[in-house]
C-alpha cells in the first residue's frame, strides 16, 4: 500500500489505495500508470522496435529474441549491409525483420529512418541504440583521431538515436522505451584487452541513461541500459584464443564461457515491454560474473 502524502495546501500527491497520481495544486496529472486491462505477460505483440547495428553480433542476436517474443516488426538501422545470418533470420521472420540503411553519426540519417520506420508501420515503441565499436590498445597508443571515432559512434550516435526517438514518442503520444547498449567496462576496466577511450564511452551511455530517465518520465518514456560482459561475436574472436584463457576461467569463477548476444535478449525484451512500466533509469549487467576483469 502506498501511503497519500499531504501537501502544504492539504492535497495529496497520491491516492493510498491504488497508487495513483492526483491532481495537486502546483503538479501535473502525469497519466502514466498502466491501463486498468493491463496484459502482464511479458511480450512484445504489436510493438516496433528499432535496433541500432542489427545486421550482425549483438544487435543480431536482440532482433531475433524480440522477434522470438511477438513484437510486430523489429527493424535494423544499420550502415554496413545486411549478413547472410540477417538474411536467413528475415527469411524465417517474413515481412517482420527489416533494414534501413542508417548512420548513427549524422543526425539527418537517423531522423530520416525514424520518419521511414513511422510511415510504413504507422508507429515505433522501442529504440535500442546498440551500434557501437572498440579497439583495444594501450591508451598512450591511441590518436585523437581514434578516440574522437569512438566517442562519435559510441556516445553521439547513442545520444542522437536516443533524443530523436523520444521526439518521435511524444509526438506520436507514445510511452516508449529506449534502451542503450553500454558496456561491464563502464563499472571497471578490461583487464583482458584494455582500451580507455572505449570504457569511457560506455560509462558516458550509462550516465546519460539515468539523467534522460528523469527528464522523460513526464512523458512515460523509460530509459535503460544493459551492460554486457564478453559475447561471442567477431570483435571478441580474440578472447577464447588467448593462451592463458582457461586459466582464467579455471580461478576467476562465475560462467566460464563467452555469452551468446541471444542471451542477453532477455533483459531488453523486458525493457522494451509493457510488463517494465516503472522500470526507469537503470543498468542491467549481464555478464555471467566474468564479464570485464
Amino acid at each position: 500500500m502506498v501511503n497519500a502524502v499531504p501537501m502544504e495546501n492539504g492535497n495529496s500527491v497520491v491516492n493510498g489505495v491504488n497508487g495513483e497520481f492526483e491532481p495537486s495544486e502546483g503538479m501535473p496529472n502525469l497519466s502514466t500508470l498502466p491501463p486498468p486491462d493491463m496484459n502482464w505477460a511479458i511480450t512484445l505483440k504489436d510493438k516496433v522496435v528499432a535496433i541500432t547495428g542489427a545486421n550482425r553480433g549483438i544487435g543480431l542476436g536482440i532482433a531475433e529474441v524480440c522477434l522470438a517474443n511477438h513484437a510486430k516488426a523489429v527493424y535494423s538501422l544499420d550502415l554496413m549491409d545486411p549478413s547472410e545470418e540477417f538474411e536467413a533470420l528475415s527469411k524465417k521472420n517474413q515481412g517482420r525483420f527489416k533494414y534501413v540503411q542508417m548512420d548513427v553519426t549524422k543526425e539527418e540519417s537517423v531522423k530520416k529512418a525514424i520518419n521511414q520506420i513511422v510511415e510504413a508501420e504507422g508507429a515505433i515503441h522501442g529504440m535500442v541504440a546498440n551500434a557501437g565499436m572498440t579497439k583495444h590498445q594501450p591508451a598512450l597508443d591511441f590518436t585523437m583521431e581514434q578516440v574522437e571515432q569512438l566517442f562519435r559512434l559510441n556516445v553521439f550516435g547513442a545520444w542522437s538515436c536516443a533524443t530523436n526517438a523520444a521526439r518521435k514518442f511524444i509526438e506520436l503520444g507514445v510511452k516508449g522505451s529506449i534502451v542503450f547498449t553500454a558496456s561491464m567496462t563502464s563499472y571497471r576496466p578490461n583487464r583482458a584487452a584494455p582500451s580507455a577511450p572505449y570504457g569511457g564511452t560506455k560509462a558516458a551511455v550509462r550516465n546519460m541513461t539515468h539523467t534522460l530517465a528523469m527528464e522523460w518520465a513526464q512523458h512515460g518514456i523509460r530509459v535503460n541500459s544493459i551492460s554486457p560482459g564478453f559475447v561471442k561475436t567477431a570483435m571478441t574472436y580474440y578472447v577464447e584464443r588467448s593462451p592463458d584463457w582457461p586459466t582464467k576461467m579455471k580461478y576467476y569463477g562465475g560462467m566460464p564461457r563467452l555469452a551468446l548476444p541471444q542471451e542477453l535478449g532477455g533483459a531488453y525484451v523486458y525493457l522494451l515491454s509493457d510488463t517494465a512500466s516503472y522500470t526507469t533509469g537503470i543498468d542491467i549487467p549481464i555478464a555471467g560474473i566474468v564479464g570485464a576483469w
